[in-house]
Order: C-alpha cells, then structure tokens, then sequence
C-alpha cells in the first residue's frame, strides 16, 4: 500500500506575476470561443451575407469544411477602402455607440467573426460593389492584410468577379492541433454544414441556398428564390413532414396579426409556427427557432413545447417545430453568448406559454382526426380501410366512411375505431427465421475451409459512386434514374428468399407480403451488375489473372464454338484476327475507363471487378472479350460505354453457357451446383436488396406472381 499513496504537494513558491499576455494570444484564445468547427463559421458569414441583402448564397466544401470552406453571395459588397480593416477585431458597418444595440436589426454587430478566422485559418476575400469596375481580392492572417503570393504586396490586388463578396476559408484549425484532432469525422461535420444551410433556406425562403461538394457537378442542397416556408419545408425536409404541417400565429395583441402594429411599445411582438400533428412522429425533437430572424437555441421554449405534444404523441416520439419570433430590439439582448447562440428577452415566460396555447388550440382542432399507417399491397393496390362488401357488411364493428378517391385516404382509419381482427388470409406470414427451400439439402458454405461450419450471408461492403465529368455517364446514370420502378424496386429489397427451383433456366422463388414471385435471377443480376459498373465508372476494382491468359487464345476459343460464323462472309482466323486488333487498338482506353488490362504482347492481365463478394464465372471470359469485337459500338461515346457495360454485366450474370444442357450426374458436379446455388441466395440477393435499382422492362419477362394468400383461401373455401 505504501507504493500507492501519493506524494504530498510541492510547497508554495508563492504568488507569481500577472503578466500581460501577447496581442496574437489573445486573438487566437477569443477565436476559439467563437469559431468552433466549420458550421459555427458558416453560421456567422451566412448571417453577414443576409446582412448584405443577398438573394443567392452558394457554399462549396471540401474535407467537410476543414480544407475548403467557400461561401459566394450576390450581396452589395464591401469597398475597398474598408478591405484593410475587414479581419481585424472590433470593426464593424453595425454599430456605432452603445444604444445601437438596443435598435440592432441585423445579425452581426461585434465585427468578430472575420478576424476570427483569419487567426485560425488562411482566409480570402473576393468582393465587387456595383459602382466598383472590376472585383478586388485579399488575404488575410491573424486579422492583417498578407501577400496572396511570395513577392507580391499585401494591398488588395484587381481581379475579375461578379457582384457580391466571396469568402473563401482553406486549412481551418491548422495552427491549433487540439482542436482540430476534437472535432469528428469530415461526412458529419459536412452534415451539420447541411443542417446549419438547411435551417436557414427554412427562414429565408426568397433567397437561394445552394450547397455542394467541391468537385461535385451537381450540389446536395438547391433552393429557389422565389418560395415560401411551407414550400421550403416541404424541399428540404420532404413529404412525410410536409403533409403533416399546421400553421399558427401569435402576437401580444388580441388577434392573431403577425405584423407587430405599435412601433412604440417596446413589449410588442409577434411568433408564427409550423409544427406538425399527432400523425407525424419523429425520434428527436426537431426545433427550428429564429428570434428576429436569428438562429438560436432556447430550452425553455423547447421543453415547453415539448411539453404540449406528450399527451399527444407516444411515448419517444417527438413533433418537427418552426418557430419565428419577432420581438422589439428594445426588449431583446443578443449579446449574451459569444457565438450569438442563445438571447434573453423581456416577458420570456408570458410569450412562451401565449405560443404555446396557440400550438395546443391548433392541435386540439385537428385532434377528432387521427391516421394510422398499416401495410399496403405493393402490386396489387392498397388495402380498402371503406365499406366492405358481402357478410363482411354484416359485421358488428363499426366500418370507417372512405371517399374512396384516392389510395391516401383508403390508408386512414379514425382513432376512435375499433381494431379489426385481421383475417389469416390477410396475414404476412414471413420471417427471416424460416428454412428456405436449399435449407432442407445440405450445403457447404464454399467460401470456407471447413464443411462443417454453417451457411451464413455474405456481409456487403459499401461501394461509392464515383466521380465522373463525362456528359455521357452522367446522362446514362439519368436514365438509369428515370425508369425505376418503385413497386418493383420495393419487392426487390424486402423480399424473403424461398428457394432456387431452377438453376439451368434461372429461376427462383421469393416471397413478399402476402404474394409468392418467381423471377429470373439471371436477368436481375445482369441489370444490378450494369448498374453497379455504371456506378463505379472509371475506378473499378481489379481482378487480377495469374498468370495472365493470350487474347488471341482466348478469342479464338470462343469463335470456334460458334455455329454460325459463316454467315459473316469472313474465315475464322480473321474473325479474330479482327476482335483481337479492335481490343488492342483500343487497349489504352478499356484500362483507363474499365480496368481492363492488356499487355502488349497480347496478354488479359485484369478485368474490372463490380463486386468485391462475388466472382464471375471465368468460363465465359472468352465469349465476353469475343462479343466484345461486334456488340459494343465503338463510333459514339455514350453508345460505347452502355454497350460495354451491358456486355460486361452479361459476363458477370449467373446465366449458365448453354440453357440446353442436363444435369449432372457426378458429386463434383453436384456439388458445383449447391455451391453456385448458395452464391445466389447469399451474395447476389443480399446484392440485389441493397444495389438494385429495378426498371419496369423487367415485369415484362422477368418477373411473375405465381401464387397470392387470398387466393388460395378462396380456394380452399370452395373445397
């Protein structure tokens, strides 16, 4: 014990001096208090390019804000003369004396933010005013003017620019380590940038809001201009949210007039709200609160929020809330937190529970009105909640009253009902735990060693869609986009697995809701195998062959096994002769886009590899590299790439070489076929529920509703 105890405290050397500390040091410790990460940044130059007047803000990052944070508005620009004072602190166009705060109308007032950055970032300014002929450009560091360039002179120089100011913020946190290595993952810090643009295009509904990746052609948040907040709530934050809105409005006059009329009375205010109803039920309370038009937080107003909806909602369910509040500037003080994150105001408590009776009224009126959501059929229409046909008439249970006008509201069923029994016909009897068909044959798991060890899933690696400037791919992946087909796409990625019943024609059993499909799995496969090629264009995986096989061989293989290459007019030996000098000719080209190597000397290195999981069957290698000559056309970019791809996903397909032949009767050869049987049911579905994008041309040929529950009920009833 006596080796833990600890050793006693060092005697006081006493006081030590109080010293001043250095300009730089204090600069850098007050940029920390308001520059936290680069959504707190964004936030600040957000709110001075609302200041400016700005109808169009563009935001472009890169490494989530940490590298490249780039904020462009069409506002009226700052002048030139007043650029060398732009990153120091305390300089502002806000204030003037102290008693301005009590009138401020705009966002920022302390002329901290800019200076803010410069001491932890490389910070940039682009800006032009209308009287301005041309734009300027400077650089700032540690709240200074610096040279852009080793040479030049730190005085902002001509350049070419739009009206507006650009800002343009690059290696944030470099010069504080501590900070930077606190903050997470780049993909979350680019969310919360998403989340900061998101609540203010809510509040700014004429301005436009825009933000994308850098390098990224099309931009992950776009607003109009011209719009309104249900509008803009229904963009951003979709259509489960958007149907469920109810607007209020508050003021400190009797009537429910949102202008606030007494410009003397500095009690006077105003609150408008747009909160969803008991049908909408969130994880987390979503609260977007503006005071003034100011992006703050406010837990009282949220617990008391909350609190009107908890004898409303379910327990761990929370409504979406946004709340504008309008206050004199008289009774408002916003400067109370460093990063203007919270404000006090006068009467805080009597103007939170007036709101909150507002939003409890609305409520009320909507209450006799409750929707409950329960399972539809995807392919057959949705289930009727209206009047029931025959003995079901009879029923003692009292029927809901449907318009029947649309399948909307044949899904609503009113609260005060009582449940129905639901009818076994009517049941979903599916469960992950059931034995499919190959469950009853023993069957080895060929990815592994051992035989003993039971057949589990293959856990699918994420594959990212890479980044592409051809107008041809871009095009290609539109259209991929425009011909889904939701209901199909909905089979596909819910289904259970029953069985393969055919392996020679493909064909394979799969259970959803209450319905039983066979589909085609080669033709599934061949679909999602061109999909994922069209994904990863131009940065596939490679699958390396070793030791690598002749073109010439392998081409000559293949064309020998056709019948009819009569027909072309052309011996065999100059049909490949042909194939092989197209490929070679364009060699260079099929391993920059493809991976598709090969060597000069004639030699198949690599070929693309779609999925890292899954292993084509190289037994139909020389059929793809022959196909290859007279299927893709070659003349036209796009026709060249899709044709390509569609050969290569037909290579990749579990279709067999030849429909025609039987069965084998040996154990290898058996035992290919349990193992092939395995691959699809554990690798290629399990592909096809997270990959597949379905299109309609598949229900054509490809997919068949073999056998229905109710069905079969009415069967069984006639028996």
């Amino acid at each position: 014990m006596a080796g833990n105890r600890r050793s006693p405290s060092p005697e006081p050397l006493g006081p030590q001096p109080i010293r001043r500390l250095h300009e730089s040091l204090i600069n850098r410790i007050a940029a920390g208090e308001i520059i936290h990460r680069p959504a707190s940044a964004l936030k600040e130059l957000l709110e001075n390019s609302l200041d400016a007047g700005s109808t169009s803000i563009q935001v472009t990052v890169k490494d989530g804000g940490m590298k490249l944070l780039q904020i462009q508005d069409n506002g009226c620009g700052i002048r030139k003369e007043d650029l060398p004072l732009l990153a120091e602190r305390f300089t502002t166009s806000k204030l003037t004396t102290f008693s301005d705060l009590s009138k401020l109308t705009t966002y920022g007032f302390r002329g901290e933010a800019l200076a803010s950055i410069s001491h932890v970032a490389h910070l940039t300014v682009i800006t032009k005013t209308k009287s301005n002929d041309c734009a300027w450009k400077a650089a700032y560091l540690d709240g200074s003017l610096v040279p852009s360039k080793a040479g030049y002179s730190p005085d902002p120089k001509p350049c070419a620019g739009n009206n507006g100011t650009t800002i343009i913020i690059e290696d944030m946190f470099y010069n504080t380590p501590t900070r930077m290595s606190a903050l997470r993952s780049s993909s979350e810090e680019y969310a919360r940038i998403l989340d900061v643009m998101t609540k203010y295009a809510v509040h700014n509904p004429k301005v436009s809001f825009g933000c994308k990746k850098a390098g990224s052609l099309s931009p992950e948040l776009s607003t109009p201009s011209c719009s309104d907040t249900s509008q803009a709530i229904r963009q951003l934050y979709g259509h489960s949210i958007a149907k469920e809105l109810l607007h209020a409005t508050a003021s400190s006059v009797s009537d429910d007039n949102i202008d606030i009329d007494d410009s003397e009375d500095p009690e006077a205010w105003s609150a408008e709200a747009y909160f969803t109803n008991v049908n909408y039920q969130g994880k987390k309370t979503a609260l977007l609160l503006f005071i003034n038009h100011r992006l703050v937080e406010s837990h009282r107003i949220k617990r008391s929020i909350e609190s009107v909806y908890s004898g409303l909602l379910p327990k761990g369910s929370f409504p979406f809330v946004y709340l504008s509040i309008n206050l004199d500037p008289r009774s408002v003080d916003v400067n109370v937190h460093p990063t203007k994150r919270e404000v006090h105001f006068l009467n805080e408590e009597t103007i939170i529970e007036r709101i909150s009776d507002a939003i409890q009224q609305k409520l009320a009126g909507q209450s006799q009105s409750r929707v409950f959501e329960y399972q539809t059929l995807l392919t057959g229409g949705v289930a009727q909640s209206g009047s029931r046909k025959g003995k079901e008439k009879a029923s003692n249970v009292d029927e809901v009253e449907g318009d029947g006008e649309g399948p909307e509201d044949d899904r609503r069923v009113s609260g005060s009902q009582v449940a129905k029994k639901v009818l076994s016909q009517h049941k979903v009897r599916t469960s992950l735990q059931d034995r499919t068909l190959d469950s009853m044959i023993p069957v080895t798991d060929p990815l592994r060693n051992d035989s003993d060890e039971p057949v589990t899933a293959i856990r699918l690696r994420d594959i990212k869609e890479s980044t592409c400037h051809f107008t041809s791919i871009t095009e290609l992946r539109r259209l991929t986009t425009k011909r889904i087909h939701h209901d199909l796409t909905e089979i596909i990625k819910k289904h259970t697995f029953v069985g393969v019943i055919d392996l020679y024609r493909c064909l394979t059993l799969i259970q959803h809701n209450k319905n039983l499909y066979m589909v085609n799995h080669a033709a599934l496969a061949e679909e999602m195998f061109y999909q994922l090629a069209l994904l990863q264009f131009g940065d596939y995986n490679r699958l390396k062959l070793d030791p690598p096989p002749s073109l010439q061989m392998l081409v000559k293989f293949a064309v020998d096994a056709e019948e009819d290459t009569a027909r072309s007019g052309m011996s065999e030996d100059e049909i490949v002769d042909r194939i092989v000098k197209t490929l070679m000719d364009r060699r260079e080209m099929l391993l920059e886009y493809f991976s598709l190597d090969i060597s000069e000397t004639g030699d198949v290195k690599t070929l693309p590899h779609l999925l890292r999981e899954y292993t084509p069957n190289l037994d139909k290698l020389p059929m793809f590299l022959m196909r290859l000559g007279p299927q893709v056309l070659w003349e036209s970019e796009q026709e060249c790439f899709g044709s390509f791809m569609r050969e290569l996903a037909y290579f990749y397909s579990p279709a067999p070489l030849s429909v025609g032949l039987a069965p084998a009767s040996d154990e290898d050869e058996q035992e290919n076929l349990k193992s092939e049987a395995w691959r699809i049911q554990n690798i290629l579905f399990q592909a096809m529920r997270k990959y597949l994008v379905a299109p309609k041309f598949l229900l054509d040929n490809d997919i068949v509703q073999v056998a229905s529950l109710p069905d079969l009920y009415r069967v069984f009833e006639r028996c």
